[in-house]
């Protein structure tokens, strides 16, 4: 058995309204029933559930109500046609009614449709987990594989609502000009440095990452690098493929007793401390921010301190102004003889030709890399930027995989789908990393919610009182960032177009919807 629900116009011959012109403009009735038919059969019942007498003009205001969009189909009475599972009640083997628009019993899984249809493009291999809970919400979903040109991505971008990317896709203030209709912008990764998050704030489009679900995977990678460097394992195994037997335990070590220095004491690094300690390792670290040390490990009063002490250094910063090679010659000038360098962070923090000359030198006794200043933007069989660090002894180098599990890829996908959400459908900003963060519970039934993003300059919130102050508001929040401000205004909603209309015209108005 299979079960839809059905929107339909119908004429309404009695007590029709006169309209301006002195002729009779007959209203619409919008009807929802409920159409059930037989598997494999062509027997059909339909029955009405509820329905409206409505003038054209209170179309838009039903679908307000009910949160419903009526799409007229052209050459019939049908409005739209949503199929449904049957749900069963409790301790009954029959199917439970199906309730108005208005009631909380309809049916399991079904989606109330969007006014506006909202097209996400996901680039670059986003889970499929994200992509199927975006999905489960009605969206319009385009999932790519991989990045895609410049060219190609503003032609994309003429007609999206919100953008997934991760590390290797570059949205500069010319995408973003491409892109007239986007409402925000996710990086399902930890890093938003690839995006121009102050194009994007003056834009009005806040920008979403995930800055904690990689972390373990990222922490237990380089705890297997450190060993890997240890017991000169890239070395080995080249040899082997190569077919040369060379059985030798010179300059090889275990990890017991060693110190491990980090630099970045976030949420990976303190992953990291915790997991070196359960290794035997002595755990320092250093960041410009004080930090609850965990276990046994020790913060150190400056950088220079801690190269000098650490026998594996394994950085975990931001891309900044201040942290752009913070490791060049004279730091790795300070680090011990013999020490290993590890940099699965930020491809700017290191300065790659002063690395190549401390290993060539025979200073560091290896380094492994994870990141680069340069980076392929997809897939190459021809990459040669960092030949001469691809030859140096006991150097480990992989291709930016540091979160690439699939554990963190689905949490990252769980996390940035869930603020897309909320940011579309309710106007939450929490989490955004270039906004204001708000979030203003929802003010009950008879209400819409208006977004106002708006340059942050004095009398503006006085202009935008001044307009609302003649409506019944149901409740507002403001918060400021940077050169913007983000205010949250529900109202009735009877008011809310026209609020809206009046708030959009203010001259110092960035971006203004409405969420019905």
């Amino acid at each position: 058995m299979s079960e839809s629900l059905i929107f339909e116009f119908e004429q309404l011959p009695e007590e029709a309204p006169t309209s301006e012109g002195g002729e009779t403009a007959a209203p619409k009735r919008i009807a929802l029933h409920q159409e059930v038919s037989q598997t494999g059969g062509s027997d059909q019942s339909r029955r009405p559930l509820t329905s409206y007498g409505v003038s054209s003009l209170e179309q838009r205001r039903i679908e307000a109500e009910h949160r419903v969009g009526l799409f007229l189909v052209p050459g019939t009475l049908d409005i739209m046609s949503v199929p449904i599972p049957m749900r069963r009640a409790s301790g009954s083997q029959h199917s439970s009614p199906v309730g108005s628009p208005a009631d909380s019993s309809f049916p399991e899984g079904f989606a109330i449709p969007q006014r506006q249809r909202i097209n996400i493009l996901l680039l670059e291999g986003v889970a499929q987990a994200a992509v199927q809970k975006l999905k489960n919400q009605e969206f319009s979903v385009e999932a790519l594989p991989g990045s895609i040109g410049a060219d190609e991505l503003k032609a994309k971008l003429a007609n999206v609502h919100a953008l997934g990317i991760r590390s290797n896709t570059k949205i500069t203030a010319e995408i973003l000009d491409a892109a007239p209709n986007l409402l925000c912008i996710g990086c399902f990764c930890i890093g938003t440095d690839q995006v121009d998050l102050k194009a994007a704030e003056e834009r009005g489009i806040p920008v979403f990452n995930s800055p904690y679900q990689n972390s373990r995977s990222v922490a237990e990678l380089i705890i297997g690098m450190i060993i890997n460097l240890a017991r000169r394992l890239g070395d080995k195994n080249n040899e082997m493929h190569k077919g040369v037997w060379n059985k030798s335990a010179a300059n090889c070590f275990e990890i017991r007793g060693k110190t491990l220095g980090i630099v970045g004491y976030g949420h990976i690094g303190s992953q990291l401390s915790v997991l070196a300690e359960s290794m035997g390792m002595h755990v320092i670290f250093y960041d410009v921010v004080s930090a609850m040390p965990l276990g046994n490990s020790t913060p150190m009063p400056d950088l220079k301190s801690l190269l000098r002490k650490a026998d594996f250094v394994s950085l975990h910063v931001p891309d900044t102004p201040q942290t752009r090679n913070m490791i060049s010659q004279d730091e790795l000038a300070l680090m011990k003889k013999g020490a290993y360098l590890l940099n699965a962070s930020r491809g700017t923090v290191v300065n790659i030709p002063d690395l190549v000359k401390a290993l060539q030198a025979g200073h560091l006794g290896g380094a492994y890399v994870d990141v680069f200043p340069k980076e392929p933007a997809k897939a190459s069989n021809d990459w040669h930027d960092y030949d001469e660090l691809a030859k140096c002894s006991n150097v480990l180098l992989t291709p930016h995989i540091g979160g690439s599990t699939t554990e963190a890829q689905i949490a990252i996908g769980d996390e940035v789908a869930e603020r897309f959400t909320k940011f579309i459908n309710q106007g939450s900003t929490l989490g955004s990393v270039n906004f204001p963060n708000l979030d203003l519970p929802y003010s009950g039934e008879g209400t819409h919610r208006i977004l106002s993003v708006h340059h942050n300059r004095p009398g503006v919130l006085r202009e935008i009182n001044n307009i609302i102050s003649i409506y019944n508001v149901e409740g507002q929040v403001l918060r400021t960032y940077s050169n913007i401000g983000y205010l949250v205004i529900d109202v009735d909603k009877e008011a809310s177009d026209e609020i809206r209309t009046k708030i959009e015209q203010l001259p110092a108005s960035i971006k203004t919807r409405v969420l019905y």
